[in-house]
Order: structure tokens, then sequence, then C-alpha cells
């Protein structure tokens, strides 16, 4: 019997000698758990290693209590531990883990090289930075709401590391103290928008609402409706429009522009982590007051909220209809059916497909239109498209209104058969203004209109065009954030960390997931920017396309990178190889592919 127990006795000796080898090890902390469960014991250590890189780390590190929820009533050693478990949501993933025994009786031993926590501090620093760095690509576009954002859970961050007055930005030969200078930049945002009011028609009011003088692309904000602030509210291409509660005054609006953006934060666990630490930081310039103007004012901001109309649907390096009289009715025709509510009486102006979008359209939220359309008509491949009709679609259930740009494609039967949601000005004018050799004003106006289709089929819960688009064969990899569950193997290094999960699908598993994610969401929207084209190794017209993606639903929503590989050979049928999503952009793309695919090598660094 007791030969047979020796290869046991052998087994739980080899981790145990690693243990102690281990803890008589001054260059490594560590902490050890028991209990019940492998799952417990790896977090009761988990815990302890926690509580050990804290006292480390506490006597160099500057943690102003003044930050930390409750700083008055916990210790700083309390408050120090409370910091470095954010970490172990995200950066700390870098420790190792030795299961001796396993359940019922399961004691497990975590630890870290001390050289590690460097690196720890270092990751969370750079992705400051990267939040830094696309803040200010967000603001050059006129994306005030991702400016916003980035700023804020960037300087939300920097709260929690080591040394957070030490870190500097350096931007034409002087260095900023971030501590000091994200806020300053916050300011500078809230401080250059301006709200204006273009027109009231009872307890409806437009908005107009610019950034240093231009349109914003897009910004998010809530009023005072009366009683309480709203749900959020957006604006695009400097267009938006609010509904005030009966008898509300409309001399006086109260707005507060969203910088916070928590509910998306929520989907991040290592920043949900670090703002549950740390206090909030208000910015008193996000709260304005609006005055409802004279009527000389109004009659002058409505020329300019009538401008930015127009800008909306005007697109250079395209192909304009000469004589679009016949249109320009059709058009008229449809907006006023929407304004009347009147929705059948222009059936026949759609094809069947046509008018099954125009009813999804109509039942997409609440539907206005805004301002007065100021329509462009341009060719492609024997159809013609307009550009374009403002509308504002609310939503009563849930947190969340859109403005959307509408346009209508008509067939060589001057019926329309298709609607689309515009891309924004910013994303725009990167296809049709980019210079590109050998891309035609045609080339511009198909890569345009499918991205605008294929966002609002999302939109528009169109499983079928979804289904319609994708090659049989395509590569679907479909990726979101995740905390990672534990796991029991005594070979796992990686626990409890928060990583990006792909999952690659076939075509009819990625289907299924999207009409069932269509029942299960109210709505669904989707926004295009800061897009980039590249003319692909295969195919006269296949193209790659990799485009910030904000994602929004009654449920959920994210914000990454989208990956399409898509043939444009024949503008009518578009067909997609590839689709792959991650939350940062990434020139790698590669990096989700095996060697064996046949798309390998063709998606390179090179090309993004």
């Amino acid at each position: 019997m007791a030969l047979l127990l020796l290869p046991f006795w052998v087994a739980a000796q080899k981790p145990l000698d690693e243990v102690a080898r281990i803890k008589a090890d001054d260059n490594y902390i560590w902490g050890e758990g028991r209990s019940t469960t492998d799952s417990k014991a790896t977090q009761s250590a988990l815990n302890d290693l926690i509580s050990k890189i804290s006292v480390t780390v506490q006597s160099e590190t500057s943690l102003d209590m003044q930050q930390i929820n409750d700083g008055d009533k916990i210790d700083s050693k309390s408050a120090m531990e409370a910091v470095i478990k954010t970490y172990a949501a995200g950066s700390l993933t870098n420790t190792k883990s030795i299961f001796v025994s396993h359940e019922p009786d399961a004691y497990v031993v975590r630890y870290i090289h001390k050289d590690e926590l460097e690196k720890i501090f270092q990751e969370r620093e750079d992705r400051i930075l990267s939040y830094v760095y696309t803040a200010q690509n967000a603001e050059r576009e006129g994306r005030i709401d991702d400016a916003l954002r980035n700023y804020y859970w960037g300087f939300c961050l920097l709260k929690s590391l080591q040394h957070p007055n030490a870190v500097k930005l350096e931007q034409d030969g002087v260095k900023h103290t971030l501590t000091v200078w994200i806020p300053e930049q916050i300011n500078l945002l809230l401080g250059n928008i301006k709200t204006e009011v273009a027109k009231i028609d009872g307890n409806v009011i437009d908005l107009l609402i610019t950034y240093k003088g231009k349109p914003v692309t897009s910004l998010d904000f809530r009023f005072m409706d009366g009683q309480n602030y709203s749900n959020i509210n957006s604006a695009k291409d400097g267009l938006s429009q609010i509904e005030l509660n009966p008898a509300t005054p409309t001399d006086k609006l109260q707005l507060k522009y969203e910088y916070e953006f928590l509910g998306q934060m929520r989907q991040d666990r290592e920043l949900e982590m670090v703002m549950d630490v740390f206090n909030g930081t208000p910015f008193p310039k996000a709260t304005v007051m609006v005055n409802g103007g004279s009527k000389k004012e109004m009659k002058q901001v409505q020329q300019l909220y009538q401008a930015a109309v127009e800008g909306m649907s005007q697109v250079q390096h395209a192909t304009a209809v000469e004589s679009p009289n016949f249109y320009v009715a059709t058009i008229d025709k449809v907006v006023k059916a929407i304004r009347s509510k009147a929705y059948s009486s222009v059936k026949d102006l759609f094809t069947e497909e046509g008018y099954d979008m125009f009813n999804r359209l109509i039942s997409y939220g609440t539907a206005t239109i805004l301002g007065k359309p100021e329509l462009h008509f341009y060719q492609l491949n024997g159809r013609v498209i307009c550009r374009s009709v403002p509308m504002k679609f609310a939503f009563k259930n849930n947190n969340r209104s859109f403005v959307e740009d509408v346009t209508f494609t008509f067939g060589a039967n001057q019926l329309i058969e298709s609607i689309a949601f515009g891309l924004d000005k910013a994303a725009r004018d990167d296809i049709f203004n980019r210079e590109a050799a050998g891309w035609s004003d045609s080339v511009r106006m198909v890569i345009a209109t499918f991205l605008e289709n294929y966002k609002t089929a999302f939109a528009l819960k169109r499983a079928d065009y979804i289904k319609s688009i994708f090659d049989d064969d395509a590569i679907i990899i479909v990726g979101h954030v995740i905390r990672k569950a534990q796991k029991t193997a005594e070979n796992e290094k990686y626990l409890d960390n928060e990583v990006v999960k792909h999952t690659r699908y076939s075509k009819q598993e990625y289907i299924k997931n999207v009409e069932r994610s269509f029942k299960s969401n109210q709505f669904i929207n989707i926004r295009f920017t800061d897009n980039d084209v590249k003319k692909m190794g295969v195919g006269e017209d296949t193209y790659g396309i990799q485009i910030h993606q904000d994602y929004y639903s009654s449920s959920y929503a994210d914000t990454g990178y989208l990956f399409l590989m898509v043939d444009l050979n024949d503008p009518d049928l578009p067909c997609i190889k590839v689709r792959t999503w991650q939350p940062k952009r990434d020139p790698n793309i590669n990096g989700n592919f095996d060697k064996s695919d046949r798309y390998y090598g063709l998606i390179y660094g090179g090309n993004f």
C-alpha cells in the first residue's frame, strides 16, 4: 500500500518544493489561500497577494486620500489595497499560480516577481496615454463626445498610478503634467462648445451645437426637462432636437454635456473598479444655460442650422444628377408623409423591399424630421442616391436618442429601393476627400454606400440582408471584453483577468447570434468614425476597411475597431470575406488568423 501511495506523495511534493522556493526568494511577492473549493482558494490567494503588494508599494506611492471614496473613513493601507485590486481586473496579468492541492482541501499560492510590478504600472500608464491620443484625434474630427470620454477615462485611471504627478506628455517641445493638463483640456473642450436655439415650436426645440464655430460631428448631452435631467440626447453634425415637458419655460434651457459615460464605463471592469475606489471629478463647465433668444437671434441661428443641414447632404468627388426635379418631388412627398404620419400614402413610391425598410425606419423609435432637408442627388451605377433627410429617433423606454441623416436610393424604375443611415461628416470626408490613386467617384460612393447599408441593416434589424452580404465561407471573428472565468487546471497561470475574447463563428452561427440580438433589443445603433480603407491584394475591387465602431443597444454598449474585407466588384452584391473586431486599433490584423487561413498574409501591418 505504501508503494501505491508513493507516486501521489511525489506529485504533491513538487508543488510544495516550488512554494518553498518562491517563499524563500525575496525577489517574489506571494499570497496563499485555502478553502473547500479551488475557486475560493484561488481568490483568497489573490487577496493575500494584493495585500502584500500594497504593503510593498505603499511607501513609494503618492496616494491622495481626499481622492478616495470614503477616504475619511478608511486607513491608507485599506485604500492602497483597494487601488491594487483595480489592477487585478486588467493589468495584473503576470501573476502565476501553484495548485498544491485541490478541493475539498484546496491550497493555492499566487506569486509575482518584483520586477513585474513596474510593468503593471507602466501598462496602465500606456493605456492612459492611449486615451489621450485618442481624445486628441477625436477633437480634430469634431467628435467631442469621444474626446471628452477618452480624456475623462484617462484622468480616472491616472489617479490610480504610483506617481500620477510624474506622468508627462511632451508636445511641441513642452512637457505637460497630465494631472493638470487633462482637466485643462476637458475644460477647454467644454468651454468651446456653443449651443444655440434655432427654432421653438411649442415644447419642441431645435438646437444648433458647434465647437469652435463649426458644427460638432457628435456630442451627447442631457437637458432639464422641467423636473429632472433627461435621458441622453445626441447631436450629429451640429443638429439636435429636444422636447420639454408641457408648460416648461423655453426662454432658458439648462444643458449638461456628457463627459463621464458611466454606462459605457461599466462594460470595462478595470475602469469600473477604479471609479468605485476614487471620487469622480466634477467639471462645472459641463452645465450651461442656453437662452431662448429673440426672434432676430433665432432667425440668424436658423440660417446656420440650415447650413448644417445642407452640409449633411453634400459630398465631393461624386457625380451629381443634372435634372433631379422628379426625385426632389418624390422625397418631398415622403418627408410630408413622415411629418403627418400618413405613411401608407407614399407606398407606391417604393419597391416592395424599399417599403419594408421604410416601415422599419418609422418604427425605429419616435421619428421626427429636423429642419428643412437640403437634398442632393448623386449617380451610382444606374441608381440615384438622395442625400439626405436629417431625423431624430427617440426611445421612450430607454435612455438614448439618436440623430441620423437618412439617405434614399432610387432604382432604375425610379422607385425607392433602399434606405440607409448616412455616415457622419468626418467619416464621409475620410472617403470622399481622401487622396487615393485610382479611386474614381463611383468607387468612393460604393464604399460609403456599403458602410451605410451595413450599419443600417443592424439598426433596422435586416437579418436577411446581413446574411446575403457575407460569403458562405467568410472568416467571422467576434470579439468582446470579458472577465475571464476562474479555472482549476494546475497549469493555469492567469486568473481573474479582464481579457478580449475572440470567438470564430461560421456564417450560420453568426447569423443566428445576430437574429437573437435583434429579438432581445428594442434598438441597435452603430456609429462609424475614423475609417481607414485600403485596396487589398486580391480581386480588382476588394477592400480592407478598418473603422472605429460605437455600438449601442438597449442592453449593451461597446466601442472598438471593426475590420471588414469586402469584395465590391459587383456593387449590387457586396461580399464580406473577413469580419473581425478588437477593442483598440491594431495594425496586426493577422493576429486574429491562423496561418492556414486563405487570407493570411494579405492583411498585414503595412496596410494599416
